[in-house]
């Protein structure tokens, strides 16, 4: 179940050729249908914020999707908070984490005298001063029905935070989102533990308990840009050069086999007898991809616990087979975290974008491609790459053809007004050489449902365009 095909890079066509052609317009329909973009407000002229907006896109392979994406600016404190959340066995789980884990991090940033006043006006029935103002595409929904659950839950957090923290202290942001994180998937633990009177909430908090989510978020405020990470999403800068070229730096760390920290970390957290088992086929417990997760109990509760809480769920929960099914080897759990990786960058007036993606985006583009991708959008100014042919034999005439579809892609390459479409475009439809087939893009887009998700997974991408006048004023003003 929660095995996911192997991506090639190299797609096999055998299958697609069942698929038939789209029209650039069906193409452009099924591309766009998610996007969203959000420009900051200019005030008396003048951008004050060091993020001028963002766009972002989402395009399925799972039916229906498992990615989510949020965006949200804080209003009792500073700053904007952009994650992308990839949910595994099933989305209920990255749909809870789209909805509640911004209200944790907002909340963990808030000063302790704030906090107070919230607590004060739920107490005397007082309408609350709104902590965020959402910036959502209308398919990204909140589930109405656990919102009252949702909210019991966060207050008792904001209720401990007041007992522990002392007034005037102000919180460390550091410190606030690995709080954020691991409270947040401490109470979906809980909250299916205890389980609900509501038969639907019931069952919804146990789906999301047994689903499971990686989760990729960035806090910008000012010159300071915070990257919290737990699984394999990615955050990567895009860097402009003197000679105006981009270049790639990247913010996170995949938490997965290819990791050979990760790898030691989960080795040295379970006894030697388990070296073996602990991580099988690159997978954790010979199953799971990423190393760093929200939910999936499966890999955290005792055995004990996990038969219990299923025996006394509803019925629904027993049609579902792998809610029963036990990870083999499964001795000394938890195996599985949420806590996140956190990175600080102090912004530069050379820091131009940030690309917050899923990992079905850089397993199909180098991160180096996706800046030089979004650096020649942004600024209009295509960097000329040596055409590559591979280690293809390239008659003259097929030179000359690859020349001039470099040239009318060149001249087509903004027919998008989003360039995390635009992004979408080129990850989903790049041929060998690196320029869009349309043909490809067709047929990708066409597969059947059953067959899509084994070229590729869900991408969900977040592109954010940084203020360099105001990063570069910042930065004057700091005090060296």
């Amino acid at each position: 179940m929660w095995q996911s095909h192997q991506h090639s890079r190299s797609f096999q066509t055998a299958c697609v050729l069942h698929s038939y052609i789209l029209t650039p317009p069906q193409v452009n329909s099924i591309l766009k249908a998610n996007e969203y973009s959000f420009k900051v407000p200019e005030f008396d002229g003048k951008n004050v914020s060091s993020v001028m907006g963002f766009e972002s896109n989402q395009l399925p392979a799972n039916a229906p999707i498992e990615d989510r994406r949020s965006a949200a600016t804080c209003l009792q404190t500073r700053g904007m908070l952009l994650g992308v959340f990839d949910g595994h066995a099933g989305c209920a789980c990255a749909q809870a984490l789209s909805e509640r884990l911004f209200y944790y991090i907002a909340v963990s940033l808030l000063p302790h005298d704030t906090l107070c006043e919230l607590e004060a006006a739920v107490e005397n029935g007082r309408a609350l001063s709104p902590i965020l103002q959402w910036h959502k595409h209308p398919n990204d929904y909140f589930s109405r029905e656990a919102q009252m659950l949702y909210f019991r839950s966060l207050r008792t957090y904001w209720q401990e935070l007041i007992d522990l923290n002392s007034p005037g202290e102000i919180p460390d942001t550091r410190e606030a989102l690995l709080s954020a994180f691991k409270r947040l998937d401490s109470d979906i633990s809980l909250e299916a533990q205890v389980g609900d009177p509501s038969a639907f909430l019931h069952y919804w908090v146990l789906r999301v308990a047994f689903s499971g989510a990686t989760a990729c978020v960035a806090h910008i405020d000012g010159s300071d840009l915070y990257i919290a990470n737990a699984g394999d999403a990615r955050a990567v800068l895009g860097v402009q050069e003197e000679d105006g070229s981009f270049t790639a730096h990247t913010l996170s760390n995949d938490h997965n086999a290819q990791n050979e920290d990760e790898v030691s970390r989960i080795r040295g957290e379970h006894p030697p007898s388990e070296k073996k088992t602990v991580i099988r086929q690159d997978r954790l417990l010979g199953l799971l991809m990423p190393f760093r997760a929200f939910g999936d109990v499966k890999f955290k509760w005792s055995i004990e616990l996990q038969k219990r809480v299923l025996e006394s769920g509803p019925d629904q929960l027993h049609e579902n087979e792998h809610t029963k099914f036990i990870p083999p080897s499964y001795h000394t759990p938890p195996y599985l975290t949420a806590e996140p990786e956190i990175t600080h960058h102090k912004l530069r007036p050379q820091d131009r974008f940030l690309v917050i993606g899923s990992d079905g985006l850089w397993e199909t583009l180098h991160r180096q491609e996706v800046v030089r991708i979004v650096g020649e959008y942004v600024t209009g100014v295509h960097q000329r790459q040596p055409l590559k042919v591979g280690g293809y034999r390239v008659t003259l005439g097929e030179m000359q053809g690859l020349l001039e579809e470099r040239k009318a892609h060149l001249s087509s390459a903004f027919e998008d007004q989003n360039v995390a479409t635009h992004l979408m475009r080129h990850a989903v439809g790049n041929n060998e050489f690196g320029t869009v087939d349309h043909e490809r893009l067709s047929k990708m887009l066409s597969l059947p449902e059953e067959l899509a998700r084994m070229y590729r997974d869900d991408i969900t991408i977040i592109v954010t365009h940084l203020n360099p006048h105001v990063i570069g004023a910042q930065s004057r003003d700091v005090p060296s």
